[in-house]
């Protein structure tokens, strides 16, 4: 196998959450259908100061293994991934500690840890390939193939197509060559179902053990078909991950051409994509034609590329299991709401993209 990212690791006894604004798979991850998507081999947590990053000079080959760092402390540290961006959608770079205000609760928290990270991205890309509609495949295809020419040769992907089922076509790889060939390859959908939730749960849930910037790529048309979970259990079960999910819908120009009446359907379909990103801390799309691809995974990929790492301990130590609402805002020196000016000098507000909470764990600390 060309990586070991599908075996269960030990998870320490100190709270960590991150939260954000990320030969051949296929027998591991038959042989674990139930399991989580395993982090490579374990190594001793580094200082609290410096993630461990893993090895830059390596070259690709089947023995690299995906990423693995992780911030641990002795405490509650909450830990999430946050982008700035003016209002028109400009990314900002070169902001500090002081320039995040962080609510749990509505309660103000001290920054405790912030970190710039340049770690390369990990990202699944989580396509529909269903019989659904032809339409709905053939963009979910040709957009996933786009999208691989926005990442750079460290970066790790792996590539999971859903109908009926779950099916993991490429592991974490830094071989963009051999996710290509895979969907090139991926000739006709098996079912006519598109089970979107129990797809998302799945891949949230096998990624959990994958430590530091992490993301998936939700190519999609929202509907949901014949899955096990309801939405309320899947937005229940998307508070609790540290997995950012960006959505690209595919089925905007299906809507526009007819195929399917653009009702309370497919407005439905788009909420819960809107949803599922808003609420991880991503972004989600809706494009009309293909010349707005490109633009679109510049954007999934600066999101991740300049992301910064806030930590805070919670001033509110009750470990009860419950959901903390999150807001962070962007601040100037003054505490006052930080705005940027535009190309013409008038100022814009800044919007900072992060996960809308974090659920807290239960038990003592040690357990």
């Amino acid at each position: 196998m060309k990586s070991n990212l599908w075996i269960r690791a030990a998870v320490p006894a100190i709270l960590t959450i991150a939260l954000g604004i990320p030969p051949h798979g296929r027998t591991a991850f038959a042989q674990q259908d139930n399991g989580p998507i395993k982090p490579p081999q374990q190594t001793a947590p580094p200082p609290p100061q410096a993630p461990a990053q893993p090895n830059q000079d390596q070259k690709p080959s089947g023995q690299q293994k995906p990423p693995d760092y992780s911030i641990a402390v002795e405490s509650n540290l909450v830990r999430l991934e946050a982008v700035a961006t003016d209002q028109d959608g400009n990314i900002l770079t070169g902001l500090n500690r002081t320039n995040f205000r962080i609510l749990d609760d509505g309660a103000p928290q001290q920054i405790t840890y912030f970190s710039p990270s340049d770690a390369p991205i990990t990202v699944v890309i989580l396509m529909e390939f269903s019989r659904i509609s032809y339409w709905f495949a053939r963009d979910a295809k040709a957009w996933g193939y786009e999208f691989l020419s926005h990442l750079n040769k460290k970066d790790w992907v792996a590539l999971i197509t859903y109908d009926l089922k779950t099916t993991l076509q490429v592991d974490f790889t830094q071989n963009r060559e051999e996710v290509e060939q895979s969907i090139v390859g991926l000739y006709f959908p098996d079912f006519s179902e598109a089970n979107t939730f129990d797809s998302l749960i799945e891949t949230v849930d096998r990624m959990q053990d994958v430590k530091g910037k992490k993301a998936i790529l939700l190519l999609a048309s929202g509907y949901d078909t014949f899955s096990k979970h309801t939405l309320d259990q899947t937005m229940k079960h998307l508070r609790t991950t540290d997995v950012t999910i960006y959505s690209v819908g595919v089925a905007e120009e299906a809507m526009v051409r007819s195929i399917r009446d653009g009702g309370i359907g497919y407005i439905q379909a788009k909420n819960q994509l809107t949803t599922f990103s808003r609420m991880t801390g991503g972004y989600a799309w809706f494009p009309r034609f293909d010349g707005e691809l490109p633009g679109i995974f510049d954007s999934v990929t600066a999101y991740l590329r300049n992301q910064v790492t806030l930590g805070f301990t919670p001033t509110n130590p009750a470990r009860d299991g419950k959901y903390h609402k999150l807001k962070v805002e962007a601040v100037d020196n003054n505490g006052n709401p930080l705005t940027v000016p535009n190309a013409k000098g008038k100022p814009r507000k800044v919007i900072v993209y992060c996960r809308e909470g974090y659920t807290a764990p239960t038990g003592t600390v040690g357990d």
